[in-house]
């Protein structure tokens, strides 16, 4: 039964359509339509447009000499994002955009390598239970972000067994922790976003026609071809919204390299952090934050673009 249907001519003007059995207009059910969708609108004009408007806006503007905003229009602070400062060009804004670019990047194909196997092992599990291991999968969630951050510091303490076994193996020297280092940013950003990549996944791969597969190995398919013809096509979707959910705030983490880096890896989260923090430096934080945005857009174009185009022949 089709939701919106117009009635015959001989019967009706045909300005006339028939929804769910109640005779009206075009433009009764428009209105009705918009007056369902003002809730959804007002949220994101409140709550996302013009926040984001304030700060654009305060983005042109300077700083106060006592962290207060002045609306004197200025590019400065765009220059500053550049890495033009009041002792010259410097190249520290730069790589911590770069460096922030990194992580995600590398946050977000590792979270793919792993949660492949793990959502094509929970769809083959019975379906009772599925919920089960899909539960254990959301469990992080149950928990604050800081307060798992500062769990994998124990974990990575000196007297861990985790760090025992590094230096049983000459990994690091006896009595050292594995944080701050590359390592434990990688730890934590994994155990943060690896949920998000295996939810949209597990949905796709539970959906799988296996006769596309199976048509694949007939035509002589192995391995990585099988893989490229007959599964990523099917899982696509659910891929491409795993890497928007990892990818886009993944790039301005700041709780996970402050704790887990010691704070000695600057991202770029971390100096907008900074900014709206203790140098109450608002104006320099707002185009740092647009600045975040601009990447983080391009980013997503170019995975749209060319990341749907792969192919193995």
């Amino acid at each position: 039964m089709t939701a919106l249907k117009k009635t015959p001519s001989n019967t009706a003007p045909s300005r006339f359509v028939v929804w769910y059995g109640e005779l009206t207009t075009s433009g009764k059910l428009g209105r009705r339509g918009w007056l369902f969708a003002l809730p959804g609108v007002l949220w994101l004009l409140l709550f996302l447009i013009l926040p984001g408007l304030a700060v654009v806006a305060v983005s042109f503007a300077e700083r106060g000499q006592y962290g207060d905003i002045q609306w004197n229009f200025t590019l400065e602070n765009y220059s500053r994002a550049a890495g033009n400062g009041i002792f010259g060009w410097s190249a520290d804004t730069l790589l911590a955009l770069a460096r922030s670019l990194w992580t995600a990047g590398l946050t977000t194909v590792l979270s793919i390598l792993l949660a492949f196997p793990l959502a094509f092992f929970i769809a083959s599990r019975p379906e009772k239970s599925r919920y089960l291991w899909l539960t254990l999968v959301i469990v992080p969630f149950w928990t604050n972000l800081v307060i798992r951050a500062y769990a994998w510091m124990l974990l990575l303490s000196p007297e861990s067994p985790i760090t025992r076994a590094a230096s049983s193996l000459g990994l690091v020297e006896a009595g050292a922790a594995l944080y701050p280092s590359d390592f434990a940013i990688a730890v934590g950003m994994l155990s943060t976003f690896l949920p998000f990549v295996v939810l949209p996944l597990y949905s796709s791969v539970e959906r799988l026609d296996w006769s596309q597969v199976e048509a694949a190995q007939d035509l002589y398919g192995r391995g990585i071809r099988v893989f490229m013809h007959g599964i990523l096509p099917q899982v696509l979707p659910g891929l491409t919204v795993a890497v928007i959910l990892t990818f886009v705030p993944a790039m301005g983490m700041f709780v996970i390299p402050d704790l887990l880096g010691g704070g000695k890896f600057l991202l770029v989260g971390n100096l907008i952090q900074q900014q709206f923090g203790s140098s109450r430096d608002w104006p320099y934080g707002a185009a740092l934050s647009l600045v975040l945005v601009l990447l983080t857009l391009v980013g997503l174009h170019y995975y749209r673009k060319y990341g749907k185009g792969v192919e193995l022949v």
